[in-house]
């Protein structure tokens, strides 16, 4: 990388160039004018739609920052890279724009995006904010603010991102090969297909975790009861791990990346309510922390909202 020393150190500068720094016609540096974004809440094609959707966020939240976490990645300079970039937003709602009028609240909200980079431009994007987390915070629950989105939209409605509108795009790879991405993806595989004493297996017993709806707890039985709740309404749902890249770098705790998918229909009693039907996909996202012990840190994230309104849209059929 030529602007910047590596790959971490190019995500976590243009990031803070775009937000921070202020400076969004960088995008048009940083973003190909053909990039495909995947955004849980729907599809963005080339750099104007996504000057757009910074635009709309920026405005809602003036003093927004973006502050970098962790960059988990693979790749070359000669080939391009794949990174999972996890980060903590903070914002004070104070302008208007999509989230109504300001209200004056202060949110934290996780976000997790998985880039592919070329030549210092980013071609190929998909991303996850915890949105539930965003409009809890709000005063909303994830539910009312799908309905609310929906009818706001009108005959037209924005669709959340599903399969069916994908894009091929420039990245055709998987991540990369290493160890601890196999064993989280392998981890995550045996929890979808319903082996839930994978986690008193393999995670340490005082783990900590983030989960979508900003979620958080500690311990084996907190954690089982918050992955048996997405699973136990889409039981038939399919499990497919898209990206898993592993890391083990000096000075830095051994550590993972997943982006995975759930699409089936809503066929289970849960935190979604009565069993609809309705077909779904989730774009899921989980970064991990290993130790002595086992995974002793996870960060999973997905859509809650972008789920609630694929399930409304149905109903509304």
């Amino acid at each position: 990388m030529s602007r910047f020393k590596d790959l971490p150190d190019y995500i976590l500068g243009v990031t803070y160039e775009i937000w921070e720094g202020r400076q969004i016609d960088s995008l048009r540096r940083s973003y190909g004018p053909d990039t495909i974004m995947r955004s849980s809440q729907g599809l963005i094609l080339g750099t104007s739609g996504v000057i757009k959707d910074t635009l709309a966020s920026q405005a809602a939240f003036p003093d927004r920052e973006i502050l970098g976490d962790d960059v988990i990645w693979c790749g070359n300079e000669e080939d391009g890279y794949l990174s999972s970039h996890r980060s903590i937003i903070t914002g004070t709602h104070t302008g208007h724009g999509v989230f109504g009028a300001p209200t004056g609240r202060q949110v934290t909200v996780r976000c997790i995006a998985d880039c592919f980079v070329e030549n210092e431009v980013i071609t190929d994007e998909w991303l996850c904010y915890d949105f539930a987390s965003m409009v809890q915070q709000l005063g909303h629950t994830p539910e009312a603010w799908a309905r609310a989105m929906l009818e706001r939209e009108g005959d037209d409605p924005i669709r959340p991102f599903t399969p069916d509108q994908d894009r091929p795009g420039p990245y055709l790879g998987t991540g990369n090969d290493h160890a601890l991405g196999d064993r989280l993806a392998g981890i995550l595989t045996s929890i979808m297909d319903y082996d839930i004493a994978v986690i008193r297996r393999e995670y340490d017993r005082a783990v900590g975790y983030y989960h979508a709806g900003g979620v958080t707890g500690w311990g084996y039985p907190a954690l089982e009861a918050e992955w048996m709740q997405l699973r136990t309404a889409f039981p038939d749902a399919t499990f497919v791990v898209q990206h898993k890249i592993g890391r083990d770098d000096k000075g830095e705790p051994d550590r993972a990346a997943v982006r995975w998918s759930l699409d089936g229909h809503h066929t289970g009693h849960g935190k979604f309510g009565p069993p609809t039907g309705a077909p779904v996909h989730i774009m899921g996202f989980t970064h991990a922390e290993f130790g002595r012990n086992g995974l002793r840190r996870e960060w999973s994230i997905w859509d809650d909202v972008a789920i609630w309104k694929q399930i409304l849209m149905h109903g509304e059929k």
